[in-house]
């Protein structure tokens, strides 16, 4: 009984395997592709990888950083914003170094009142008082004379009348109103005549440092609002409100680098540049500069763009660099050519996307 279930079992199998290979071995439709693999349109085209960034005179993209350290206060910008020359986009604390700035301009203020005061020497009532004083040494003067010419003509008249000590006495108080009087002109003059050049000069050197000092320091307030550096769009804000920046740049959470810039600029989506890069043992083959054509593939579509080129970058660099070059095993050099092209609309492209370029020679 057992072997004929066996049996019966085995011819089963068997039929089942017969019947499964029939079915694989039927011919089925091939499925259409997501998109066309890229292809080299030229004869004797160069491929090189390239990546999508903005359109810069020089350089990839703006990578803005703080001059100075402090706590982002406030986020004046959004990513994607098209921004103007001169646009706030980021703001640190500036509490303590507005309060310094505040505290300068009013010494350079105190220093240029002192400035204006000696200016306006002589002032007038002090002039009076030197005038009046002048005034009194001269009536003393008098005094302290017609006392002594008394005195004088009458120890001539009669001898013995006046003693010499009195005449003596006499004869001192009127050299001292005398001095008195040259004491009280001279005082007069030196009121007249007002500050002293040299004094004025001092102030006004002092009230020069101040004003500078409080320029400075207004200067350096400046730094504490981050601003675009030209027209363009934001790409990346890497801070934001609360977090601490300092001029290495932002702390990014994921993968723990300190130096992000805070904010990434681009220029106006209008145009958009690719670099690509050039294996060292096909630079050779770069077709002259005028004669050049290029076309970029879209990874992920069956897009292809014309590539109007730019420039070249003389310097042949590492294409892959590790954190720590002197442990770096890979050294494949690439020669760096830039291109750019316009977006087709409804086209969605960014900078930091990769592309397939294939470099040609016109005919």
């Amino acid at each position: 009984m057992k072997r004929k279930l066996i049996f019966i079992l085995s011819a089963v199998g068997f039929i089942g395997a017969l019947v499964s290979a029939y079915l694989l071995s039927l011919p089925h439709k091939a499925e259409p592709p997501v998109f066309a693999p890229a292809a080299n349109p030229f004869e004797k085209g160069i491929y090189a990888n390239g990546i999508v960034e903005s359109d810069q005179p020089s350089g990839a993209n703006a990578n803005l950083y703080f001059e100075v350290s402090g706590t982002v206060r406030q986020v004046l910008a959004k990513e994607g914003d098209t921004v103007r020359k001169g646009a706030p986009l980021v703001a640190l604390d500036d509490t303590v170094q507005r309060r310094t700035v505040e505290q300068q301009k009013e010494q350079a203020a105190a220093a240029q009142a002192q400035l204006q005061e000696l200016k306006a020497q002589p002032r007038p009532e002090n002039l009076a008082i030197a005038k009046a004083q002048v005034e009194v040494a001269q009536a003393s003067l008098k005094q302290a004379q017609d006392q002594y010419d008394k005195q004088r003509r009458s120890s001539e008249i009669r001898p013995g009348s006046v003693s010499k000590d009195a005449l003596d006495n006499a004869a001192n108080a009127q050299k001292v109103a005398t001095a008195n009087l040259e004491l009280a002109r001279r005082q007069y003059d030196l009121t007249r005549a007002g500050a002293w050049s040299y004094d004025i000069a001092s102030q006004d050197r002092q009230y020069r440092a101040l004003s500078a000092a409080a320029d400075a320091s207004a200067a350096l307030l400046d730094k504490y609002t981050l601003r675009a550096p030209g027209d363009g769009v934001v790409m990346a804000i890497q801070v934001t409100e609360g977090s601490f920046v300092s001029a290495q740049g932002s702390y990014d959470t994921y993968t723990g680098a300190s130096n992000n810039p805070a904010v990434v600029m681009g220029s106006a989506p209008r145009t958009l540049a690719v670099r690509c890069y050039i294996d060292e043992i096909l630079v050779h083959r770069l077709p002259p500069v005028d004669r050049l054509v290029a076309e970029m593939t879209v990874r992920g579509t069956s897009e292809h763009l014309p590539l109007e080129f730019v420039r070249v970058q003389p310097y042949v660099s590492p294409k892959i660099q590790l954190s720590d070059q002197r442990q770096e095993r890979v050294d494949v050099r690439v020669l760096p050519v830039v291109f750019r092209f316009t977006p087709k609309p409804g086209l969605k492209l960014y900078p930091g996307q990769l592309v397939d370029v294939y470099i040609g020679q016109k005919p």
